[in-house]
């Protein structure tokens, strides 16, 4: 009786570790984005960043994200890069264009792990606005629309959140929906 008994606990707390791992992991583009995995490792599986992932092998970002860290990445998704003039990724990930191609990526990523709930707080404490020294140097700006997480960029432009909180680990990746641009 009491072997049944351990084997029942056992059971229910691997269930009980089971779903919450599950509430941890979130689909972007297909793909489950595991919390265990580093930024690389989980955006290389979703069919929605694959012209991100390759502007990151181009720009040679790949072993700066797979650190420690902590990042938030603000992630652009393809439709977010189709936005742009037509040839203007093809031209980016040319190996002439590298230093232009590392700035505009990494202005997409902040330093240290910034949760919405994080972000919104720091945009309530602002008076409606947060700003955030990017990794290349630049500053975005966070608003919020409603429930919605917007980001404006130094020319003016906006991107909005569409799928938050995406936990890595090194960081969290924030899906959004425009291509951030420096000056």
């Amino acid at each position: 009786m009491k072997k049944l008994l351990i084997l029942a606990v056992a059971l229910v707390a691997s269930a009980i570790s089971t779903q919450s791992f599950a509430q941890k992991t979130k689909m972007v583009g297909g793909a489950a984005m595991y919390p265990t995995r580093d930024i690389v490792d989980n955006a290389v599986n979703s069919k929605d960043h694959t012209t991100l992932v390759a502007a990151v092998k181009a720009a040679g970002l790949v072993e700066t994200l797979k650190s420690a860290g902590p990042f938030t990445v603000f992630a652009p998704t393809n439709a977010a890069f189709d936005k742009l003039p037509a040839g203007t990724v093809e031209t980016l990930v040319k190996p002439e264009n590298k230093a232009t191609l590392t700035k505009i990526l990494t202005y997409h990523v902040v330093a240290g792990k910034h949760s919405a709930a994080s972000i919104a707080k720091a945009i309530k404490t602002g008076k409606g606005k947060a700003k955030f020294k990017t990794v290349s140097g630049g500053t975005l700006t966070a608003t919020m629309k409603g429930k919605k997480l917007i980001l404006t960029d130094e020319k003016g432009g906006t991107s909005t959140v569409t799928i938050a909180n995406v936990f890595q680990s090194n960081g969290v990746i924030h899906v959004v929906n425009t291509v951030l641009m420096p000056k």
